[in-house]
């Protein structure tokens, strides 16, 4: 099956927002590094919430991209990892992530000369 992102009723577009979104471009781009356990990725993502990294985990894991794994340990001891499939997803975006970091030279100097042409504008 194939999706059509141009389509407004396509599923892809709902994964598109879980892999492209703030939190789950960073959280992709941590679990191609090494499995993280939950407290390790808030660390590592800093200024995600924990509410909001639950949710990004959750969405990443129902789409297929990362795997939950739970200990039986007192106390409990969850680590999360890329599936296949996730690792696949996540070097598209890494590509991006680099690509941005790579070229925020002129990103920034492409804002500073859209913003003085916006505050010469009558």
């Amino acid at each position: 099956m194939h999706g059509n992102l141009y389509a407004p009723e396509c599923p892809s577009r709902g994964v598109l927002d879980h892999v492209t979104s703030r939190w789950g471009v960073l959280v992709l781009a941590a679990l191609r590094e090494r499995t993280h356990r939950f407290s390790e990725l808030r660390r590592k993502v800093a200024g995600v919430s924990e509410k909001m990294l639950s949710q990004t985990l959750h969405s990443l894991e129902a789409d297929g991209f990362v795997r939950r794994e739970m200990f039986p340990e007192i106390p409990p001891r969850v680590e999360y990892s890329l599936t296949q499939l996730g690792e696949e997803v996540a070097i598209r975006v890494q590509s991006l992530a680099d690509w941005i970091e790579g070229n925020l030279g002129r990103i920034l100097a492409a804002r500073t000369r859209a913003g003085t042409r916006k505050a010469k504008a009558p």
